[in-house]
């Protein structure tokens, strides 16, 4: 975990994504990602100098998930924690039938995840996107859109007045599954039936096969080249 708080602190001096006061609402799904991103800002909110304080969001999908293991947690880090009830699996696999859900999937929660936080004074949402998350987006982008794009380490949501910051995006995601093993975390499997068979997978898979046949670094290049990009927000 020590290495994953790190390289969260870095990212945060690096883009600027706290400040003094702070309320920051941590958007926790039961996944690796969220987890480890909960205990890393509740471990950072202890001693970093700008004193901020941490609230933990669920949103209850509608089937059904086991979210005792995430209240212990929020009880052992003294870390707010709130539920909120949504009907959005209901509306994606029974009223719409989507064959390809992911997209509306993340619209819907995206929205209801900020009112959520802005109901508990909330102006900051922390995001679970670490390093590889970036690498794929930026593979999707350009392979299915035909553009240069990633999302930004901070994007500013101008009509709710909320900031989404990302503060994993230098951590890798086997750094994650490490600090899940080492610490005990408790994940909550995930019931959604598109996980695993998505494009985003297709490609983890595809920067996997790139590194065996590329000098090594390569994923540290990429990284480097949306950094070094006209994308939005990436530029230190």
């Amino acid at each position: 975990m020590r290495k994953v708080v790190s390289l969260t602190r870095r990212a945060i001096e690096d883009y600027n994504m706290i400040d003094e006061g702070d309320r920051i609402a941590v958007g926790v799904s039961g996944g690796k990602d969220s987890l480890v991103l909960l205990c890393a800002l509740a471990e950072l909110s202890r001693y970093y100098p700008k004193k901020f304080t941490v609230v933990a969001l669920t949103l209850d999908m509608g089937y059904d998930s086991d979210l005792s293991e995430i209240e212990k947690l929020c009880s052992e880090l003294g870390v707010e924690y709130h539920i909120k009830k949504t009907n959005i699996w209901n509306v994606i696999f029974d009223i719409r039938h989507e064959k390809n859900p992911c997209s509306l999937c993340a619209k819907m929660r995206r929205g209801a995840l900020t009112d959520f936080a802005i109901e508990h004074g909330c102006r900051k949402i922390a995001l679970g996107h670490h390093n590889d998350d970036a690498l794929e987006t930026f593979f999707l982008s350009l392979m299915y859109e035909g553009r240069i794009h990633c999302f930004s380490p901070v994007t500013h949501l101008d009509r709710r007045g909320v900031y989404q910051i990302r503060p994993m995006i230098y951590v890798r995601e086997r750094d994650i599954r490490g600090a899940v093993r080492n610490c005990g975390i408790v994940t909550v499997k995930s019931k959604c039936p598109a996980d695993g068979v998505t494009k985003r997978q297709e490609m983890k898979e595809l920067i996997k096969r790139l590194e065996k046949e590329q000098p090594p670094g390569l994923r540290k290049r990429l990284f480097r080249a949306i950094q070094g990009s006209a994308i939005d927000g990436w530029r230190i």
